[in-house]
């Protein structure tokens, strides 16, 4: 009977229809329940972060891969830059009671937007935007200890990202060539 109404309960979820967020560059959402996150990407990156066992989890789209030291301690966290969204992702990983070291991630973006004569694979000592923001992010999820589920990396051309809270999935569609995907 308790498995009934389980599957109950569970099939009434799946008709209720998502709340649907949709990320600018630079922001950043971190959430519960049936919940759906969209971006578009180009050079930007996205990285994912997703509870297994509380099912929380959230998506930023950063630009840079930091401010750079100019930019003082007195400003406030901005998502425009990797390390500072990481930052605004770890508070809100300890405003619901839980460790990095908990979550799973998946990275996204860092695609090259015009042609150029430039190797289309991501690699140490690059320095164009798309390079540096994938580096940084794959950076920040080693350095806080998340674990890396799957990322969609580099090459030439955009990205649309979906991701879904309630599961952790993410979607993806790619316009472009010779990017590094990688499934954990």
């Amino acid at each position: 009977m308790n498995t009934t109404l389980r599957t109950q309960a569970s099939a009434e979820a799946d008709l209720e229809e998502p709340l649907e967020i949709f990320l600018q560059p630079g922001e950043l959402y971190f959430g519960e329940g049936r919940t759906r996150v969209r971006t578009l990407l180009g050079s930007c990156v996205a990285i994912a972060v997703w509870h297994p066992q509380r099912r929380i989890g959230g998506l930023c789209h950063y630009m840079l891969p930091g401010r750079g030291a100019h930019h003082g301690a007195h400003r406030a966290l901005d998502g425009r830059y990797a390390d500072e969204a990481m930052l605004l992702f770890l508070r809100d990983m300890r405003a619901a009671g839980t460790r990095p070291e908990e979550y799973e991630a998946k990275l996204f973006g860092g695609g090259r937007m015009f042609t150029q004569d430039k190797p289309p694979h991501v690699h140490v000592g690059c320095t164009d935007v798309p390079c540096k923001n994938v580096l940084r992010g794959r950076e920040l999820v080693r350095q806080h200890g998340l674990r890396l589920k799957a990322e969609h990396l580099g090459g030439q051309g955009h990205r649309n990202l979906m991701f879904e809270i309630w599961s952790g999935d993410a979607y993806l569609k790619f316009w472009g060539q010779n990017a590094e995907q990688c499934l954990g």
